[in-house]
């Protein structure tokens, strides 16, 4: 292949969603993005939902938020403030819900007894805010975005021709780790001497990244159907594909949090509320019996 290089506005484009998933990616911070979709609370109220989160996490995740223009804090009073979202952070739920999306559908699930069907097996109900976690958990280790970019734009590379096509001083020395790291989650695949290219998982990132561009530009969500890189046409692949699924981190899943409402592992519609019971799962914690295999990707 030719090394042309990215375009224009597919480098600045890669630069502020790089710059959008800095934000996110910190732990905690879609939980508590999602804990404000609904109205503002105070501190004390906003704790309550986060159960999981040790004394002291809850204070420097508002303020890296409110930092960044998400979240805004008002005093309520002489003595107590509320924390909302801003307007920048309301319009952030198009890429949540693309991450929740994602995981839900592509990320494993374990067995688990059924409440409803004694003596079967269903998935497991993952948090909705887990399951964005762990999506964002396998694209923003360092360089892995920028790799994905190169990938999707060449469609096969060599590490030195990826070099040569992406902005700044990645080197073919630095983008060997990252190239390891998405073959490891399945995110791409070696083509033999031709390089890498990404497989049916990774080109599944394309609605992720499309929101995240659209969001990141101030453009409403709509407009994430025009990429410069990640389009809703696939190209061509030579030879077949294998379907694949990448490893996720151990989720948070069975661990007992004491939220009001039903769980859901899905997203709202468009312009709903993630509301508690969207954030959280109270799914058993039993093994599954022996074949009762996961479904969806690999391990969580």
């Amino acid at each position: 292949m030719t090394a042309i290089g990215l375009s224009r506005a597919a480098v600045a484009d890669l630069d502020r969603v790089t710059q959008a998933l800095d934000m996110l990616a910190p732990r905690w911070s879609v939980w508590t993005l999602m804990s404000l979709s609904e109205q503002p609370l105070r501190y004390t109220e906003i704790k309550p939902r986060l159960a999981l989160l040790a004394d002291g996490q809850l204070s420097p995740r508002l303020k890296a938020l409110t930092a960044d223009g998400l979240v805004a804090r008002e005093a309520v009073s002489a003595r107590n403030v509320a924390y909302g979202l801003t307007d920048r952070g309301q319009a952030i739920a198009p890429v949540l819900r693309a991450l929740v999306e994602w995981g839900d559908a592509r990320l494993e699930k374990r067995k688990v007894p059924s409440k409803s069907l004694p003596g079967m097996w269903e998935p497991e109900r993952i948090p909705a805010a887990q399951n964005a976690e762990d999506t964002l958990a396998l694209i923003t280790a360092r360089h892995i975005t920028a790799t994905m970019w190169g990938l999707r734009a060449a469609g096969t590379a060599t590490g030195s021709e990826l070099a040569a096509i992406l902005p700044g001083a990645l080197t073919a020395g630095r983008l060997y780790a990252p190239l390891g790291q998405l073959v490891d989650d399945e995110f791409a695949e070696r083509t033999g001497s031709r390089g890498y290219r990404l497989t049916d998982h990774g080109r599944s990132l394309g609605p992720v990244f499309r929101a995240l561009s659209a969001w990141a530009a101030g453009r409403p969500a709509t407009s994430a159907r025009k990429h410069p890189i990640w389009t809703m046409e696939e190209p061509q692949q030579e030879g077949p594909v294998r379907p694949a699924a990448p490893r996720r981190p151990v989720s948070l899943a069975g661990v007992t949090i004491p939220a009001p409402g039903p769980a859901l592992s899905t997203a709202p519609g468009p312009g709903a509320k993630w509301r508690p019971g969207d954030l959280f799962s109270h799914g058993g914690t039993a093994a599954p019996l022996a074949g009762a295999g996961a479904t969806g990707g690999r391990g969580r």
